[in-house]
């Protein structure tokens, strides 16, 4: 039986209108199907990039297509994000990034993309930074530390890899939660700062745990706390600041991500597979290496956390008036 000219033409149209976006969902199900490339925002070695080498040397084996990791540093990873906005948003350019992102969108004024609207996170890792103290410092608590730096104001350096790095943002919001006076003393990366610390010509320093720990075992430095609401396995007896200092928290964190407006099964399926990337044993073993641990969730779950630390940084670089170097 054939059906009336108007109902033959509205079941024509349906049918139509369902092809692409069957013609997208069958796309993405066979992603990839040519290598992908990772833009790292920083140069090779440091922890964003050792964190994306380590996700990305597991993801040819699950998606059977080579991904090729490049790095391009510059302005505080602001140039690999915004190559990566720039790309089509198909699933084969992925950015590999860390906090940065959620403090650059109050630290640098005109950037040219937002990256809330523009990002959407498919895998994170994050760990604590230490509170080390070089040992001519005469404390041993946080409780200590805040006594002390009220009773000699300015007259403590707090060291850092450079303004606007995430050990930076970490000591001026204990600075700005404790009342304390501190001076900042930027440097051209962790390194540097990390000697001049161990050589005392700064006092404190909110520093990761890769460069920090073993002059924390030696005794070269004293560690005081961690800046994660929860310790840490690797320095168990060290107790969060936010015992002593409440509502205080900052942590380092590595992420990849890809253009928000990438097909949602893409999306989906890269952080189906990262997750289970770092969920593996050996992954967790490295992670924990650098001061780090498998941070799983959603890409809706790490929308809402950049949200929360974009909004938690804006708020500490305002109050301090924070300008890029």
């Amino acid at each position: 039986m054939k059906l009336p000219r108007r109902r033959q033409f509205l079941h024509l149209a349906a049918g139509a209108a369902a092809l692409p976006a069957v013609s997208r969902l069958a796309w993405a199900q066979a992603y990839p199907t040519r290598p992908v490339r990772i833009i790292v925002g920083y140069a090779p070695g440091g922890g964003t990039d050792i964190f994306v080498r380590l996700v990305g040397q597991s993801l040819p084996a699950r998606l059977g297509q080579p991904f090729v990791i490049e790095n391009r540093a510059g302005a505080s990873s602001n140039i690999a994000t915004e190559a990566v906005i720039r790309a089509p948003a198909d699933g084969y350019m992925l950015l590999g990034t860390d906090a940065a992102a959620a403090i650059n969108a109050a630290l640098f004024d005109n950037l040219n993309f937002n990256f809330i609207r523009d990002m959407a996170l498919v895998g994170v890792s994050r760990g604590p930074l230490v509170v080390a103290v070089h040992p001519s410092v005469p404390v041993k608590t946080i409780p200590d530390f805040i006594t002390y730096a009220k009773a000699n104001p300015g007259k403590i350096a707090m060291g850092s890899s450079g303004t606007g790095g995430i050990n930076h943002m970490a000591g001026e919001l204990f600075r700005a939660m404790t009342g304390i006076n501190m001076t900042h003393v930027p440097y051209r990366g962790a390194a540097p700062a990390m000697t001049d610390l161990l050589g005392g010509q700064v006092q404190v320093m909110f520093i990761g745990l890769p460069p920090s720990i073993e002059h924390i075992k030696s005794g070269r430095l004293r560690a005081l706390a961690v800046t994660t609401a929860m310790r840490f396995e690797a320095l168990p007896d060290l107790p969060p600041v936010g015992d002593f200092v409440p509502g205080y928290e900052a942590s380092q964190w590595w992420t990849i991500g890809l253009r928000k407006s990438t097909p949602g099964a893409i999306v989906e399926r890269l952080n189906k597979e990262i997750n289970a990337i770092l969920a593996e044993s050996q992954v967790q073993a490295r992670l924990s290496d650098l001061g780090s641990a498998m941070f799983g969730g959603s890409s809706a779950d790490f929308e809402t956390f950049i949200v929360n630390e974009t909004e938690k940084w804006s708020k500490v670089i305002r109050a301090a008036n924070i300008k890029p170097e």
